[in-house]
């Protein structure tokens, strides 16, 4: 599980908690926290955001995001350093036995990218076809996570606009009921809890994940660039040493292993 992204759902929603707890001190415990629950008001934010994602995406890029969310919150992110470790120890067979030794090795390769590019270095095809093939790859794959980072950021984008729009109703509600006085101030207080609403779910839901989402996707990519480069120092025959100094370039100074 993503600790990040839970705790600090956590955090938001316990700050406002908090915040609205002091308030209550303030006023004398006069708070009703039963006033800032409305279900008109969420059926309105989060089915009018889902509404608008299904009218500006595919049907399937929306459907997918439940298997976003689940990559969000339960990803195991790629480890830089172990793929490194990995292609070094692809390229010390190769340099000892021939490249051609580790298709015996594949069974052992796990990561799909890394299983590709090697599979293709077995095969002999020349290296720019396979450079061409795996940036293709990694092409295709950031298309995908665009997609889904653009469905967030819409729904981000739309949020408090649904908030406003519940807002409005319950405001031409309450204004087509002035004559019941008692009435005019706890429809004013329900009626802004739609912005309220669209402007949580924007600001601490949507827009968070769908840059979470572009954080996931660089390091994929930084992960995928390591592989790139590894595979075809290894089919130019470089030391095991070279490719390794190749590829630790890749990562900031305080990920890398001691010298």
């Amino acid at each position: 599980m993503d600790l990040a992204t839970v705790l600090g759902l956590i955090v938001g929603f316990a700050m406002m908690g908090g915040a609205l707890a002091f308030m209550g001190w303030y006023s004398g415990g006069q708070l009703n926290l039963a006033g800032f629950i409305d279900p008109p008001s969420l059926m309105m934010v989060v089915g009018g955001t889902f509404a608008v994602a299904l009218v500006g995406f595919p049907l399937y890029s929306v459907l997918g995001m439940g298997r976003t969310l689940r990559r969000i919150f339960f990803r195991k992110p790629d480890n830089p350093l172990h793929t490194i470790e990995q292609i070094v120890e692809l390229a010390e067979v190769a340099r000892r036995d021939g490249i051609l030794a580790l298709e015996n090795r594949l069974e052992e390769v796990h990561h799909p990218f890394i299983f590709l590019g090697i599979r293709m270095a077995v095969d002999g095809i020349k290296p720019e076809t396979v450079e061409e093939v795996l940036r293709t790859e990694m092409k295709a794959s950031e298309q995908r996570h665009l997609q889904g980072k653009r469905v967030f950021e819409l729904m981000g984008r739309c949020g408090p606009a649904f908030g406003m729009m519940t807002t409005l109703f319950g405001l031409i509600l309450m204004l087509g009921n002035l004559s019941n006085a008692d009435a005019i101030g706890p429809s004013m207080a329900l009626a802004l809890v739609g912005t309220l609403y669209g402007v949580v779910a924007a600001n601490l839901i949507y827009i968070p994940l769908s840059e979470k989402l572009w954080c996931m996707h660089n390091e994929e990519m930084l992960t995928k660039e390591i592989v790139v480069r590894g595979v075809l120092a290894i089919q130019s025959g470089d030391s095991p040493r070279i490719v390794e100094q190749k590829l630790i370039a890749f990562l900031p100074p305080k990920f890398r292993p001691p010298t």
